[in-house]
């Protein structure tokens, strides 16, 4: 039924699509291509480090904890840097370095030198993800961001929907190696695009003394609800880093289930969420935020243990639409939530300490389920994901019971256009607050 009239907030998205100017389209485009190439190699590293170096899932797992902790590290310090000397000459020499890394790998064989490459790959292959974010928001002006960010996010899934498809035939036909050359040749090739035809987007550079007066990083340590609301995710996303890190080990060792099929499990989460995340947050709006996290916490956790039980590729494809359905839950969900109650100067940083959530989680959970697997049985690598991502639950569950919230979350703008309704205490909006789509 059409609406009775057309607001500008009911404007259809293909016609504020065509209106971004044409610098982010080639954002788009080159980070869908970008997708298409790095997922023909981060779905089967941990495959191609087990098999290649021989040794254990532990140490394998160890070794991806480098990785993301180094890509922790690097984002913290990219991103003032590229405050301060501008966005597109660090994002080419990100993509530069990432290609000769990729090289690297593809004939090293010594533990050694894969630690020194590992965190070298973890560390330079952010970089074109910060600068790609930054640009993104000197682009579009504020009001328009939500949906820029949601094209965005579009645009990266359906290039990891494609790429482990292809990974998976190119490993199949060829070797692993040709998966590093390829991507590694892709990136060069968008480095020169991006050298040619990118602009440089910095509104305004910082000097150094500018950015230390804003408090960096630590200073939203303060904001304990946000810490546990923020803790809770990271203990949540147990359940997808440890299907993303180690399923195809546990599926080719146990069961003999082949690269080609373990790409197809990769595939169908990244087109659920291309297909089904707009829809899906349309009906979560409707609901308080943390009970909608709730749910997806309990689909996480349901996932992740039903792993456990499988042993054919359609029962691991089971468990891969259901920890799917989690994610479409959780991650706007929470992206919404934390944008609307970070305060507007801090914003920046509340929303990049969570985008830290999944290397952070990356970097620990397989960790754990990688020692559960080596010294107990394989299976129980799930049965420990379940119970991490349970303990989210139970922890999601009693923020949705709580009645009364800070009240300096209430200030001004904080929450979106949400009225205060009279006579209610105004700390309870923050829990009655809907969630919007947010950014990744």
């Amino acid at each position: 039924m059409p609406h009775p009239a057309v607001r500008k907030d009911h404007i259809p998205m293909t016609t504020k699509a065509r209106s971004y100017p044409r610098t982010f389209w080639v954002l788009f485009y080159g980070l869908f291509i970008n997708r298409i190439s790095s997922s023909l190699v981060w779905p089967f590293l941990t495959l191609y480090m087990h098999d290649t170096l021989g040794i254990p899932l532990t140490v394998t797992a160890l070794l991806i904890t480098l990785q993301s902790f180094s890509g922790l590290i690097s984002t913290i310090y990219v991103s003032p840097f590229m405050d301060r000397v501008g966005r597109k000459g660090l994002m080419i020499v990100g993509l530069f370095a990432t290609s000769a890394t990729l090289v690297l790998m593809s004939s090293t064989r010594a533990l050694p030198v894969w630690i020194v490459l590992i965190a070298l790959y973890g560390a330079v292959g952010q970089v074109f993800n910060v600068g790609s974010n930054a640009m993104v928001a000197d682009l579009v002006e504020p009001e328009r961001r939500t949906q820029a960010y949601a094209l965005i996010r579009t645009s990266s899934n359906l290039g990891i929907a494609i790429g482990p498809a292809i990974g998976g035939l190119l490993i199949s036909a060829f070797s692993f190696e040709v998966t590093f050359y390829i991507t590694a040749a892709v990136n060069v090739t968008i480095a020169f695009i991006a050298l040619y035809v990118l602009p440089e987007t910095i509104p305004q550079r910082q000097s150094y003394q500018e950015q230390q007066a804003s408090g960096g990083f630590w200073v939203i340590l303060k904001d304990r609800l946000f810490i546990t609301t923020w803790g809770l995710f990271v203990l949540s996303l147990s359940a997808p880093t440890l299907v993303f890190s180690l399923l195809l080990i546990y599926t080719k060792t146990n069961f003999g289930m082949p690269e080609s099929q373990y790409s197809l499990l990769i595939t169908t989460n990244a087109a659920m969420v291309v297909l089904f995340q707009f829809a899906v947050t349309r009906l979560t709006q409707r609901f308080r935020p943390f009970p909608v996290m709730t749910v997806g916490a309990i689909f996480y956790a349901l996932g992740v243990g039903s792993v456990a039980l499988g042993s054919s590729f359609w029962a691991f494809w089971g468990s891969m639409i259901v920890i799917t359905t989690g994610e479409l839950l959780i991650t706007p969900t929470i992206t919404g939530l934390i944008a609307n109650i970070a305060p507007t100067d801090q914003r920046a940083r509340y929303l990049g300490v969570l985008s830290m959530s999944y290397p952070l989680a990356s970097g620990t959970a397989p960790v754990i389920g990688g020692f559960l697997g080596d010294t107990i049985a394989p299976r129980a690598t799930w049965v420990g994901g379940m119970v991490l991502t349970s303990l989210a639950v139970i922890g999601f569950y009693r923020l949705a019971q709580r009645r009364l919230f800070p009240p300096q979350y209430m200030q001004s703008g904080a929450l979106g256009d949400v009225p205060t309704p009279i006579g209610e205490d105004p700390a309870l909006i923050y829990e009655t607050a809907a969630p919007t789509i947010g950014t990744d």
